[in-house]
């Protein structure tokens, strides 16, 4: 039989992660590459393990993630919140310190769609008076 699973689903902007937690050694992989090659851009590890320290199970359990869509930034926050759910799946006693934290809240804030007349979603063309 395999080894048991807690499975967490993370989004962010158009990035979706299913996130699956098992007991181990920490072994953390993202779209069959290490974590440390996926977003090797400063800033986004403290951001991805900040749920694992605030449960302090950091070396404690290893984490599979398949992640899908958007950029960098959206793909980040989808993994950290997908972290988040699957450790409140395996261990509901930290429910409490994942919402103190920030955690589990979803950014439901996504891109503007644009406007008619409008070069993006807000900026005007260059107002010419003759």
């Amino acid at each position: 039989m395999a080894e048991r699973y807690f499975e967490g689903i993370g989004r962010r902007k158009q990035s979706t992660a299913r996130v699956r937690l098992t007991k181990g050694t920490g072994n953390f992989i993202v779209n069959e590459k290490t974590v440390e090659e996926y977003f090797p851009r400063y800033g986004d590890l403290a951001i991805i393990y900040s749920p694992l320290e605030d449960a302090a199970s950091k070396g404690s359990v290893d984490i599979s993630v398949l992640v899908k869509g958007g950029g960098t930034t959206g793909q980040v926050g989808a993994v950290r919140l997908g972290i988040a759910r699957a450790l409140i799946k395996m261990t509901p006693e930290v429910d409490r310190a994942m919402r103190k934290g920030g955690h589990i809240t979803r950014d439901s804030r996504i891109k503007e769609r644009k406007k008619p007349g409008l070069k993006k979603a807000r900026k005007a063309p260059t107002y010419t008076k003759r």
